[in-house]
């Protein structure tokens, strides 16, 4: 290789470093200035002058409770689960090679919702009792996927394939559910079939928090395998890597990103499919960018959930799984629709 090689090599790691770094920056920023923005909207909003000093922990109790009790809890819930939905779609598609295999569409979602649904409705579970059932419900949904998939290895059509039956299977349960469950229970289980920030606490979020950021730092390692893998299995083995091991891992870190998201903030939708796409297009890479993945699923989750609050037409309101269902939908059809016609061609 010349030294012209070495040189356009290096100009264009360079270029792409450069992108993220913005895309992280500008995806921060718009995460920060969103959450702001939300303490003095609405109408128990607090204007800034006295927002920023309740922020830590100055001021009267009304401005200390709307900002520290309600807001911010909300508002880190939002961007913490955006990011766990983000990164795990990023590694869902990039390790499965496919730009539909994103949790909610292959059934992991709707796995930590049926567990949720069926503890609240079948056994009258509450509190952390509940969440700990929607992360079983997740982590089942997938070793249902993973045995049902397995051929001589893990190939990403099969995989795909099964965890839109077991998606299926899911929806049809917590539907079955649903049926059974009285007046009350139904309101209890509405944040787990269409996602939600609004009733995140300090002790859920902080655990949500510490599991996101344990998950974060197993993905470190692994971010390197990923271009491999997405050159294909013949290629991964040629540098060295286990194909078969390092997609059971990225898998594995994608099911728990999953199951902790979920059990928090309910199946927040669409999220995992559209941050990675908006993420690789930005960059421009052709990598899996996995971190400029984690800071937009970050920032849309935030901005739907502001959408929904305070800029729906009517004076409306509405959770944010709602919100990133009307976004997300249009581009799965756009994305049905433009693989279809690739395969004709």
């Amino acid at each position: 290789m010349t030294d012209l090689d070495l040189s356009t090599i290096t100009r264009i790691r360079r270029r792409h470093h450069l992108r993220t770094l913005a895309v992280v920056v500008v995806g921060v920023a718009l995460c920060l200035g969103l959450l702001l923005i939300t303490f003095g909207l609405g109408a128990a909003g607090v204007p800034p002058e006295r927002s920023f000093p309740a922020l830590f922990g100055v001021g009267d109790r009304f401005d200390l409770l709307v900002v520290q009790d309600l807001r911010l809890p909300r508002g880190l819930a939002a961007i913490i689960a955006g990011l766990a939905f983000g990164l795990a779609g990023a590694l869902f598609q990039s390790t499965l090679r496919n730009n539909l295999a994103s949790p909610d569409i292959l059934g992991i979602s709707g796995g930590a919702s049926l567990g949720a649904v069926t503890a609240v409705v079948g056994y009258g579970a509450s509190g952390v009792a509940v969440n700990l059932a929607a992360g079983a419900g997740a982590l089942a949904a997938a070793v249902a996927i993973w045995v049902l998939a397995w051929r001589n290895g893990l190939h990403g059509i099969r995989f795909v394939l099964v965890g839109v039956g077991i998606a299926y299977l899911c929806g049809s349960l917590i539907s079955w559910r649903l049926a059974e469950a009285d007046e009350r229970e139904g309101g209890t289980v509405l944040l787990w079939t269409i996602g939600s920030v609004a009733d995140v606490r300090d002790g859920t979020l902080g655990t949500l928090a510490l599991g996101v950021a344990a998950l974060v730092l197993l993905t470190v390692p692994i971010a390197r395998q990923q271009r491999a893998l997405a050159l294909g299995d013949e290629h991964a083995q040629g540098l060295g890597l286990g194909p078969t091991r390092s997609r059971v891992l990225a898998l594995l870190i994608g099911v728990g990103l999953v199951a902790l998201a979920t059990a928090v903030a309910g199946p927040i939708a669409f999220v995992a499919l559209v941050a990675p796409a908006i993420a690789r297009r930005l960059v421009d890479d052709g990598g899996p960018a996995l971190v400029a993945s984690s800071v937009v699923g970050g920032a849309l989750t935030m901005l739907s959930d502001v959408v929904g609050q305070y800029y729906l037409p009517g004076g409306l309101t509405a959770p944010v799984g709602i919100v990133t269902g009307l976004v997300g939908a249009p581009y799965l059809l756009w994305l049905l629709a433009r693989s279809d016609r690739k395969a004709t061609v």
